[in-house]
């Protein structure tokens, strides 16, 4: 069982963000698992119809299947590393693993369109 798996089971479990998985989730992720406790917090996890989207400092990041709009997902992390992850798709992982997202009825796209 990998780290993500590990510290997501935990969740799963429990329920809630508990202090053994916050600890297991800033050890495997370091600041980036920090940020994504922060924005689970923070409300910031969205769940549509076709993607997840979390809400960064800058702009809002398309989450799908681990993968990220971002650019550290784009140029600092290994795609074929599964415990390489941006702090928006640990986010993603928390949020779903406690039921924790702000769930939107409608399509993504359809919102971008609006923006």
């Amino acid at each position: 069982m990998s780290a993500v798996d590990e510290w997501e089971q935990i969740l799963s479990e429990a329920g809630e963000l508990t202090p053994a998985a916050v600890d297991r989730i800033i050890s495997v992720h370091g600041d980036r698992g920090q940020r994504a406790i922060d924005s689970i917090a923070e409300q910031r996890v969205k769940e549509y119809r076709d993607f997840f989207v979390v809400v960064g400092h800058e702009d809002e990041y398309v989450v799908e299947d681990d993968g990220c709009t971002c650019k550290d997902a784009e140029y600092n992390l290994d795609p074929t590393d599964p415990e390489q992850l941006c702090w928006h798709a640990i986010a993603v992982r928390i949020a779903r693993a406690i039921d924790r997202t702000d769930k939107h009825d409608m399509w993504y796209s359809d919102v971008r369109d609006f923006i």
